[in-house]
């Protein structure tokens, strides 16, 4: 059996690994070596980085970063189900990165325990890839949306509070977080003020997953472009809402 990736094959290994998904129709072996040169960054390794980051993996991703500053704290445990008791205190990234480093030894997983740098990101999110914003931090939501629109690189960024999700992906061409959200709100509710039941960061982390999957291999599920899913756990609904460019969003200005 041949266990050593080639540059222009799968391994026996990886195609064993890979099995369940190379059956698919829209995959295949040129998708799966798209995703194994592929690099994705996740800022963020709280409940929804957690949920997406296993399916980037588990797909086979090459290379996954990993940034967060934060520790694991006893009251992330239940929707940060990727931590337990013993990881209260130790660093987020780090710990998130051993499992994933278990889960699949193919797939290089670099921890980054500093932020992402708004003034300079290239410096934290490197010049490749698609990323992944899974914070609760709007502030850090419109830098990466605004630097992404000038780089040209894909963005997913999504959001969980209480019963409600939203994703949206956001590329060079198309409008951009700031079209349908102008601002960071004043007063912004997050899962410490608004409360959250945990597995609505699961789905919406795994939607962010699928985007990505997606996209890197050319699996075109739907348009994406002017496009906010909103999901309404309580109803057990998901919301498609179109949106177009704004006139006056200075990202589109330049």
């Amino acid at each position: 059996m041949r266990s050593e990736p080639g540059a222009d094959g799968l391994s026996d290994v990886e195609v064993e690994r890979y099995s369940r998904q190379l059956l698919l129709p829209q995959m295949g072996e040129a998708a799966q070596l798209r995703l194994r040169r592929a690099t994705v960054t996740v800022v963020g390794c709280g409940a929804l980085g957690a949920a997406a980051a296993p399916y980037l993996v588990g797909a086979g991703v090459g290379r996954v970063l990993l940034i967060d500053p934060d520790v694991v704290a006893l009251d992330n445990l239940h929707r940060q189900v990727q931590f337990d008791t013993a990881d209260v205190g130790a660093s987020k990234a780090d710990r998130l990165a051993d499992r994933l480093r278990s889960l699949n030894e193919l797939v290089r997983v670099e921890p980054l325990t500093g932020r992402a740098d708004p003034i300079a990101p290239n410096r934290t999110l490197g010049s490749e890839g698609l990323i992944l914003e899974c914070t609760d931090d709007p502030v850090t939501k419109f830098a990466l949306n605004d630097w992404a629109v000038g780089a040209g690189r894909q963005l997913v960024i999504a959001g969980v509070t209480g019963l409600r999700g939203q994703v949206l992906q956001v590329g060079a061409v198309g409008p951009c977080y700031r079209c349908l959200f102008p601002a960071p709100p004043a007063a912004a509710a997050d899962c410490r003020t608004a409360g959250i039941l945990g597995p609505v960061a699961g789905v919406v982390g795994a939607m962010q997953a699928l985007l990505a999957l997606t996209w890197i291999t050319g699996i075109d599920l739907a348009p994406r472009a002017g496009r906010l899913w909103d999901l309404d756990a309580g109803a057990m609904r998901w919301r498609e809402i179109h949106f177009t460019r704004d006139p006056n969003c200075p990202n589109h200005q330049r």
